[in-house]
């Protein structure tokens, strides 16, 4: 599968001190993009240079979609255990849909501090239509 038109390239993650190997750079780049097209309304789709800006965002995005899933496949829903008499507690539905939540707070918050003022063809593009 080829992924064209990405934000930050694998070689640009890597100068960065990026370490995913291409795979799953590829995949989480694709997820990184896809958030940020959301919140741009696709104001940076078909652009030839991506400001330094947007590639830092892609940047901490991708590593933060990393932790989330290196976090899930380490935890496997247990919310926490005991040695003495063992006991093991598990996440409930109610703390899934807390720990979602602060993840998207999370990722909006990389979102904005990278690109809030950034102007792409004269056209700020976290511009929502409300001054």
């Amino acid at each position: 599968m080829e992924f064209s038109g990405q934000y930050l390239t694998y070689q640009e993650y890597k100068a960065l001190g990026g370490t995913l190997d291409l795979t799953p750079f590829n995949l989480l780049e694709f997820e990184a993009r896809r958030k940020i097209d959301e919140r741009t309304q696709g104001r940076l789709k078909g652009i030839v240079e991506y400001p330094q800006e947007v590639k830092m965002c892609t940047f901490a995005l991708v590593n933060a979609l990393n932790s989330y899933s290196n976090e899930s496949s380490n935890n496997k829903n247990i919310a926490s255990e005991s040695v003495g008499s063992y006991s093991v507690s598990y996440v409930t539905g109610g703390t899934i849909q807390e720990i979602v939540k602060s993840k998207s707070v999370e990722l909006n918050d990389i979102i904005n501090t990278y690109l809030i003022g950034v102007v792409v063809n004269g056209e700020h593009i976290m511009y929502l239509g409300v001054n």
